[in-house]
């Protein structure tokens, strides 16, 4: 892991990123392992609310989110279509189990490329309530999902449906949060904190998603028989392989994460981070081999798709090729084709180390 030289000189994102359709090839993917149903609720139809109020948050500061509300006869049937759409996400649309469960709130965000609504669900028995995102369709975004389902540690629920996208809630601590009130908490070993931003940042760096600054992504704390374990989560995939900065797909060069790149320069060597680096590397192979065939077929669909811009690809490409060295990476024609170069990378780079990933692999401990 290479740690920024200069934390005064952040990444800063540009203008705002295009939506790009959902083609044939993808849609036959999601269509082939279940991401695609038809859905009861459109994106289009939660649009054509009346009215609007801002949403403030639990300290009473405003928050980019309104609370918006329908005609009372399109209330009813919206709220049930909700509460079909949240049971097809759960549990393959079985309502029998989820009777007792309400929509309580839809707020809407005009901030950020999605434009999302934020369906708040509720369990009337113990009032515990859940929440689920209903978006515009977009095929960058659709391929990060997909790509943080089968290559990171995290599981990810989402459905489509033409042009709409339903996700779940991703929980944790956001990541300015997590800043502010946690990073330096006696509760937690730095070690630890440490260990998973390096290896977040490998694993965005090699799948090319973009934009993890601070409030992209939660931070989730798991209590441990010796203190507790931290995973970071991304939360946001509206950048995944658009933008032509080789250091955009880099978390630990946003101004916004310093805190966290000064906390890992405090507490890791250069050479325990190399060691966590390879260790995501590995798993990420891992990963890799067991689902070979689905990311294949979603590779192959990535790269037909156009993602970016041709200056941004031919940027990121040369960029590439520079930072491993590699000149098989000017041999790339799109984006879907720089995560495969990417992760062919990493497969050459383990490789070429005698015994690693192999059965008898010794592992270090922090």
């Amino acid at each position: 892991m290479e740690f920024p030289q200069n934390p005064a000189a952040p990444v800063r994102t540009q203008k705002k990123k295009p939506s790009y359709p959902i083609s044939p090839a993808l849609r036959e993917y999601l269509v082939r392992y279940r991401r695609d149903k038809k859905l009861p609720v459109s994106y289009d139809r939660l649009r054509r609310f009346s009215e609007s109020a801002p949403l403030t948050d639990v300290d009473g500061k405003p928050t980019f989110w309104e609370t918006v509300v329908y005609d009372r006869f399109e209330m009813d049937s919206l709220n049930e279509d909700l509460k079909y759409m949240y049971a097809l996400l759960r549990v393959d649309g079985d309502l029998s189990v989820m009777n007792h469960l309400y929509i309580d709130r839809i707020d809407y965000c005009a901030f950020g490329n999605s434009a999302p609504f934020r369906i708040r669900i509720v369990n009337r028995y113990n009032d515990n309530p859940d929440h689920f995102y209903v978006k515009r369709g977009d095929a960058s975004r659709i391929y990060g999902l997909e790509l943080e389902h089968l290559l990171s540690p995290n599981r990810m629920l989402y459905l489509t449906c033409g042009d709409t996208l339903v996700e779940e809630h991703v929980a944790g601590i956001p990541g300015d949060v997590f800043i502010n009130r946690w990073l330096n908490s006696d509760e937690l070993r730095p070690i630890r904190v440490a260990k998973e931003l390096v290896k977040f940042n490998e694993r965005c760096f090699v799948r090319l998603l973009g934009d993890m600054r601070s409030y992209n992504f939660v931070v989730v704390i798991t209590p441990d028989f010796e203190g507790a374990q931290i995973r970071i989560r991304a939360m946001d995939f509206d950048q995944q392989t658009y933008e032509g900065r080789l250091n955009f797909y880099r978390p630990q060069f946003f101004r916004d994460n310093q805190p966290l790149v000064m906390y890992c320069l405090k507490h890791l060597n250069i050479e325990t981070a190399r060691q966590y680096q390879r260790e995501e590397q590995v798993l990420m192979l891992q990963r890799l081999a067991i689902v070979k065939d689905r990311i294949e077929q979603l590779l192959a669909a990535m790269s037909g798709d156009r993602l970016s811009t041709e200056e941004h690809f031919q940027e990121l490409r040369a960029a590439l090729a520079d930072h491993y060295k590699r000149p098989s990476y000017e041999r790339c024609q799109s984006m879907g084709d720089l995560v495969r170069e990417n992760l062919e990378t990493i497969r050459l780079n383990v490789s070429a180390v005698p015994g690693l990933g192999g059965p008898g692999q010794r592992h270090e401990v922090e």
